[in-house]
């Protein structure tokens, strides 16, 4: 199954197996990756790198890499969490931050998702103190579903929920 389509300013793509300096960009940064559990060494990105193309080979889905003006600006998509719920998640360059790109990239996978995927619903989260993403999960109409213990940042963070249209 291919990527989504593209948006007003965003288009999407596969990983390839030749994406490692690509997932450094927002894998690698500390920045990025401060509320996510820390930033991956080479052997995590690697590890990271292979379980996306995995995703796609398996699922048909993955945490799609995004570009803006040809130049990339982090990745957004989804992965399996159990039977037709599949997991939203967005990462973008510090650069690109306060842009509304995580609005109109989700926006983007979520049709995706429930046109193409099979998804039944989708859920999400965020750490605790990422304020940013909470706002844009609810832009996104994203419901409060309870709370998840997330493993790498040994934390309790807060868990949403969005239904399929209809």
């Amino acid at each position: 199954m291919p990527a989504p389509p593209p948006t007003a300013r965003l288009t999407f793509r596969c990983w390839r197996e030749d994406d490692l300096p690509l997932a450094r960009g927002s894998h690698h940064s500390a920045r990025v990756m401060e509320l996510l559990g820390g930033a991956y060494d080479e052997e995590k990105l690697r590890q990271r790198l292979e379980r996306e193309l995995h995703n796609q080979r398996t699922h048909g889905f993955q945490y799609w890499p995004i570009f803006l003006n040809g130049a990339h600006a982090g990745c957004c998509g989804l992965k399996p969490k159990r039977e037709q719920v599949l997991e939203l998640g967005f990462q973008l360059r510090p650069e690109q931050w306060g842009k509304g790109l995580a609005v109109e990239a989700a926006r983007a996978v979520i049709a995706h998702a429930f046109a193409h995927c099979g998804a039944r619903a989708l859920s999400a989260g965020h750490h605790p103190r990422n304020e940013a993403s909470r706002r844009v999960l609810e832009k996104l109409g994203f419901h409060r579903a309870g709370e998840e213990f997330y493993p790498p940042t040994g934390l309790v963070h807060p868990g949403y929920e969005l239904l399929a249209p209809g």
